[in-house]
């Protein structure tokens, strides 16, 4: 029977991959990847030679029919992403949606993902949060952080290095800069740094030259709990 198997694949450290994680690869009929040259990067690394194939936002739409084809003619097929669960900010929502409409098993492994490891060492409540990815870049994007405002949990949101500052700072002008907020840079690479403080603080704290990478931003909704801004470096894990 056909089967689409979504395999979470390392953020940063390459040990983070499990077990389950490589024999799928290692079983896969051929694997979608978000960008070829990363996931041969890995395969590589784990010594697995199969067929890859171009699967990303730029040709998921045009490309929907014939991947759904190809998958229903093998047992099984792989999708991953550049790094971490395929289908959070990255493709993937529409091959899952498809292939069950299809009659394709579907499964999800578990595994690395940036905003779970963000949120439970932000210091943050976690007992209930809502995740919002990436902010829209420019329309709708006043509308999305208003919606924000008035959720009564703790959120989750992705940004790039370019935009990180300008997010913040958002943030903080429609939120109000006495929230807690935890941002999270490079998750499990070596230049993993966490900066602790409040939206009103952390553009003073975070200085140009380390806003590189990718960047997880948390935010609590409750009463300031950091003190003075801080900030911490994990490359020891």
């Amino acid at each position: 029977m056909a089967k689409l198997i979504l395999v979470p694949t390392p953020i940063g450290n390459l040990k983070d991959i499990t077990l389950r994680a490589i024999e799928a690869l290692q079983n896969a009929s051929f694997i979608l990847a978000e960008d070829t040259r990363v996931i041969k990067k890995l395969l590589a690394h784990l010594g697995i030679q199969k067929k890859v194939v171009s699967y990303h936002i730029h040709n998921e739409h045009q490309q929907l029919t014939n991947m759904i084809a190809s998958i229903q003619a093998m047992d099984n097929v792989v999708l991953v992403s550049d790094a971490g669960t395929p289908g959070i900010s990255d493709p993937g929502y529409l091959l899952v949606r498809e292939a069950i409409h299809s009659g394709i098993e579907v499964a999800c492994l578990p595994g690395p993902t940036a905003m779970i490891p963000a949120l439970v060492a932000s210091g943050i409540p976690c007992d209930r949060f809502y995740f919002e990815g990436f902010l829209p870049h420019k329309k709708g994007r006043l509308t999305r952080l208003k919606y924000l405002a008035q959720l009564d949990c703790t959120l989750v949101l992705y940004e790039s290095p370019h935009r990180l500052l300008k997010t913040i700072s958002q943030l903080s002008e429609v939120l109000g800069e006495n929230r807690n907020c935890v941002v999270v840079k490079e998750i499990s690479k070596i230049y993993e740094r966490y900066f602790r403080g409040t939206l009103g603080g952390l553009t003073q704290q975070i200085k140009p030259e380390v806003i590189k990478g990718e960047f997880v931003i948390v935010v609590g909704n409750d009463q300031p709990i950091f003190r003075e801004p801080s900030e911490t470096f994990n490359s020891s894990i």
